[in-house]
């Protein structure tokens, strides 16, 4: 059985979460545009990614946040918890690099060690 499925989230903010979905390799199309499931159902989304020999995923703002909708069954190579869970860890980098640099701090130094991102500011006052 094929349907579109909803994943809420907490992403408020477009731009980090289309700066997130680049990060992980995907070419972000905006506007007002569909996905459709397998069997044809149609639903309007914002924005949408096409994952490679797969059909899309997209996000539409519902309630002052973006939710996930794609019809998993459809969706090859992309599992919807590790997805949402990648996917979540960009929109806080960006996020949290965002607000830190509107308080005058400066990137001094970032590593990723075993999925965890690690940041050095600095600010000068």
């Amino acid at each position: 059985m094929s349907h579109i499925s909803r994943l809420k989230t907490r992403f408020v903010e477009k731009r980090y979460l289309l700066e997130a979905l680049r990060d992980l390799g995907y070419e972000p199309e905006e506007g007002d545009l569909e996905i459709h499931s397998v069997r044809g159902k149609r639903t309007a989304v914002e924005i949408r990614i096409q994952p490679p020999l797969s059909y899309p995923i997209g996000f539409r703002k519902v309630k002052g946040a973006y939710e996930i909708v794609a019809d998993w069954f459809g969706v090859m190579g992309v599992r919807p918890r590790e997805f949402k869970q990648q996917l979540a860890q960009r929109y806080a980098y960006h996020a949290a690099r965002d607000q830190l640099e509107a308080q005058g701090f400066t990137l001094v130094e970032e590593t990723n060690e075993a999925g965890q991102i690690h940041l050095l500011l600095r600010r000068i006052g």
